[in-house]
């Protein structure tokens, strides 16, 4: 079903749009699945059965020579080209948290780290844990503080995001080239450090200042992984992105619990849905997250919603298949097929898109570039094919989108234009 560009102010309000994004879901074959990715390999019923009557294929969401992140990635998928519109991850994350970002501020990520304890200097230590055993954001932000009473001041500002996601504000500072902690887990971070002099000591006075507060006293005691350090990255200026509604002429919502996605939202001036219990863990608030979706488009007039869901892209980064696994089907179950029936019983026409914004890897533990597998459903045009979701099969179909930032247009009924 095709909308010609004239007609789509008119026809495309009549259709229900959804995205449901499995960060970091796609992956590559596991010898202890028996050659299978996690995505192939995890009971999947629901997209096996939307496969089966959908247009299934591949597309590149992260522009040639640009990282591989969330950031780019689902830039892209909301139909805004990296190349033009990114400026930075943590700008995009400072207008969730509701930083206002002057034109000279530069902001960095601050990661809450688990670092290895037993090395006498801090450029030979290990790290063990990007996320620190994915801290709450209510023990988080405890340590923040105690991180803020002891480094901050007029030119560097701390502040509290969710989980171990962190902000840090630089006044007139500059957009240096740091590393991403996920990118060299368990390697030792000397060479990884920043070369600005400032940072650095920040990062190792942060270790002095966290190691033996009484929170990573106790998490060791439980056996969790501790919260010892600061890490900075993703450097980025004030960002700058059009209005979603304007671009599309539909009414948007964003439903996530990442600062990254809500920020992205922000920026394009969309609804940003808080569902309680949306934690971006592997237990986090599946069916609330749905029943946001079905509710904002069912009873509150938006045309379109955005379902993230950062589990898959978490349990790749912790190198765990089983919770991969575990995460993939709970976005089957708990969300898309919540998604699809409740549109159903409203009695809406809808299109789904459902995708992965990049893969990471097991085998990786971080984010590659590879192309990710796409399924594009709609309700009123049931094709017949007797493929299955997953990496193999969107290869196997020859169906491919080369720029990202089309896939959109493929859900919008677009693409012809």
């Amino acid at each position: 079903k095709t909308t010609t560009c004239e007609n789509l102010g008119i026809g495309l309000a009549m259709v229900k749009y959804v995205v449901v994004l499995g960060d970091g879901m796609a992956d590559r074959p596991i010898a202890e699945l028996g050659d299978q990715t996690p995505l192939a390999y995890a009971e999947t019923p629901t997209m096996d059965q939307l496969a089966a009557v959908s247009e299934i294929g591949m597309v590149h969401t992260i522009p040639d020579g640009m990282k591989p992140g969330s950031d780019t990635a689902n830039l892209s998928v909301l139909g805004y080209n990296p190349r033009i519109y990114y400026s930075g991850r943590s700008p995009l994350e400072a207008l969730s948290i509701g930083v206002d970002m002057k034109d000279t501020d530069i902001a960095l990520r601050c990661n809450l780290v688990t670092l290895s304890e037993e090395e006498e200097n801090y450029e030979d230590r290990t790290i063990i844990d990007h996320s620190s055993g994915e801290i709450s954001t209510a023990d988080a932000a405890v340590l923040l503080d105690a991180v803020r009473e002891g480094l901050e001041n007029e030119t560097y500002k701390f502040y509290v995001g969710t989980s171990y996601r962190h902000l840090l504000i630089w006044d007139r500072g500059e957009v240096v080239e740091l590393t991403q902690p996920h990118d060299v887990l368990g390697q030792t971070i000397g060479q990884y450090l920043p070369e600005d002099a400032v940072l650095r000591e920040m990062m190792k006075k942060s270790y002095d200042i966290l190691v033996n507060h009484p929170i990573n006293v106790e998490r060791k005691k439980k056996g969790l992984n501790p919260a010892n350090s600061c890490w900075f990255w993703g450097a980025g200026t004030k960002p700058a992105l059009s209005s979603f509604e304007e671009k599309t002429h539909l009414k948007g919502a964003m439903i996530s619990a990442v600062d990254l996605l809500k920020g992205i939202a922000v920026g394009a001036s969309m609804k940003v849905i808080e569902v309680e219990g949306a934690n971006g863990g592997l237990n986090t608030n599946y069916e609330g997250k749905a029943q946001a979706a079905i509710d904002v488009l069912t009873k509150e007039g938006y045309d379109f919603a955005y379902i993230h869901v950062e589990a898959p892209d978490e349990m790749g980064h912790q190198g765990s298949v089983e919770r991969k696994v575990k995460a993939i089907e709970y976005l089957d179950s708990r969300v898309i097929k919540p998604v699809k029936e409740g549109l159903e019983a409203a009695g809406e026409d809808f299109r789904m898109l459902v995708l992965p914004d990049h893969p990471t890897p097991i085998c990786m533990r971080t984010h590659s570039s590879d192309s990710v597998p796409y399924l594009l459903y709609d309700s009123t045009d049931l094709q017949q094919h007797d493929w299955k979701y997953n990496e193999a099969e969107g290869e196997s179909s020859g169906n491919y989108v080369a720029c990202g930032h089309e896939i959109i247009d493929y859900l919008f009924g677009r693409k012809t234009c």
